[in-house]
């Protein structure tokens, strides 16, 4: 699946032009590295994203192309 529409699905990121305009502008890392919008993610990988001063980072636990909003915090784990 591709990252802006996994920070989609999975609810970290509320739309899928924000998280591309993200990606573009170098504040997604996947596994240490800079990511583009159509980076692939597959389970056990690592997201970090930066807003401003805040850094989210979590681990990518399942990759579905479409849940219910209960669910979605189902796809990955803080760390």
């Amino acid at each position: 699946m591709r990252l802006d529409k996994f920070l989609k699905v999975s609810r970290l990121i509320k739309r899928r032009t924000v998280a591309n305009e993200a990606c573009n502008a170098g504040r997604v890392l996947v596994n240490g590295k800079e990511a583009k919008a159509g980076t692939t993610i597959k389970i056990g990988d690592i997201i970090e994203i930066r807003f401003g001063s805040n850094i989210t980072k979590v681990e990518v636990l399942d990759v579905k192309e479409h849940v219910k909003k209960e669910e979605a915090d189902n796809m990955y784990r803080y760390l």
